[in-house]
């Protein structure tokens, strides 16, 4: 699956290449305002564990998660319910995500924002920008450590924060020795089953150098679930597909992780 839709993440980068150029980018981001603080607002959190929530309409292996989807709505539940990040999907094919969800979410809400997609260029670091994104997503499965290390730069340079998503051992390494990272992800899905289990954090934390924070990403549902990962030393969780299965979101937000 990863691999195919890599493949239409090129497809799309050499459409991208005709609307926008890396010299009219470069000029663009000059008149923008400064970013949010998403990785300080996860630190600085008052929750024990600090909450990404995800904007998420469907995905490849769930299919279509909520039908009633109104991403503003959505995402100005999350900022009633005081979450301290939110996560857009922005890929079209997969997920049913849409750049224009992040950029009306972006201006309507104050909450920091990751751009969730499949990042391989650096035209998409600096589109990430201009729609209004304040961190990206890099997932090492899809990445060698010299493109790791470039969109990472890139990132920076552009005020954007960065959240590393890795899936094994070998992943997290890789990342480890490519760049320095300011916070890390670990899946907990496992990419040829779709299968989740927490314990995959649990393991992979052994490896993680000490304080570097956490997020622990999918297979979350309960609220047993995030005292599990406070115990571990997690710092935040992304959730993504149990609020969206809720019909009172605010409400959803507020019994998983507290006010």
């Amino acid at each position: 699956m990863l691999h195919k839709i890599v493949e239409q993440k090129h497809r799309e980068i050499e459409l991208l290449k005709q609307q926008l150029d890396l010299k009219q980018a470069e000029r663009l981001v000059m008149d923008l305002s400064p970013t949010r603080p998403f990785i300080d607002r996860l630190i600085h959190s008052h929750r024990p564990v600090s909450v990404i929530a995800e904007v998420k309409k469907a995905s490849p292996s769930k299919g279509l998660i909520r039908e009633d989807f109104d991403p503003l709505f959505i995402a100005q539940a999350y900022e009633e319910a005081q979450v301290d990040a939110m996560s857009v999907l922005t890929d079209v094919p997969f997920f049913q995500g849409s750049k224009e969800y992040l950029e009306q979410i972006s201006q309507q809400c104050q909450v920091p924002i990751i751009r969730k997609d499949f990042l391989v260029d650096p035209l998409q670091v600096y589109e990430a920008r201009l729609m209004g994104a304040d961190c990206i997503l890099l997932i090492a499965a899809i990445l060698t450590s010299q493109q790791l290390a470039e969109l990472s730069t890139l990132a920076k340079d552009l005020d954007l924060d960065v959240l590393i998503e890795v899936h094994n051992r070998e992943e997290l390494e890789l990342v480890l020795t490519s760049t320095h990272p300011g916070i890390i992800g670990i899946n907990n899905r496992n990419l040829k089953t779709f299968e989740t289990s927490l314990s995959t954090t649990e393991e992979l934390l052994k490896y993680v150098p000490t304080g570097l924070p956490v997020v622990s990403e999918s297979g979350i549902h309960s609220s047993d679930d995030i005292r599990y990962l406070e115990g571990l030393g997690v710092r935040a969780v992304l959730v993504g597909e149990h609020f969206m299965r809720q019909q009172n979101i605010r409400l959803a937000v507020e019994e998983l992780v507290g006010c």
